[in-house]
């Protein structure tokens, strides 16, 4: 069986969410960004029921396409689950861990892809605010 795309397991992998009915889910293109992976898909879930449910789907849809699986983590509390595919790496997250932690921010140098089914618009890519030069300078370190 020949290994799908990086483009192909990004489709499978949100294929497989909405086969589950998560929610918000999020494609973000991260090549320019960092070497490690390319693309990050987020989603919800409504509960740690289906949190594992989703990503149990979408490790076993991968699984059958052929790809490699790096590892999964956080299948024990349900809130919030890595599963990765080397260059596709989904979060399967319950919306007040999802909220916390920001990965749309975290990662919003990277390109934000069509969110799949969400009524909310796409986050546009952020520079982070720089600070100003007085509270630089008075960290230690140089202004620029």
């Amino acid at each position: 069986m020949k290994k799908p795309t990086t483009l192909a397991r990004k489709k499978l992998v949100i294929a497989a969410l909405e086969d589950i009915k998560a929610r918000d889910i999020q494609a973000i293109d991260v090549r320019k960004v960092t070497s490690i992976f390319d693309w990050i898909i987020v989603a919800s879930a409504d509960s740690a029921r289906q949190t594992k449910a989703l990503a149990r789907h979408v490790l076993e849809r991968l699984k059958e396409s052929g790809s490699t699986i790096v590892g999964t983590e956080g299948e024990e509390s349900g809130d919030w689950i890595l599963v990765d595919a080397g260059d596709v790496v989904a979060h399967v997250m319950q919306p007040a861990v999802r909220e916390y932690y920001n990965l749309e921010e975290l990662w919003s140098e990277g390109r934000f892809d069509q969110v799949v089914n969400s009524s909310a618009p796409v986050p546009q890519a952020r520079r982070p605010r720089a600070r100003p030069r007085a509270a630089a300078a008075s960290r230690g370190h140089k202004a620029a």
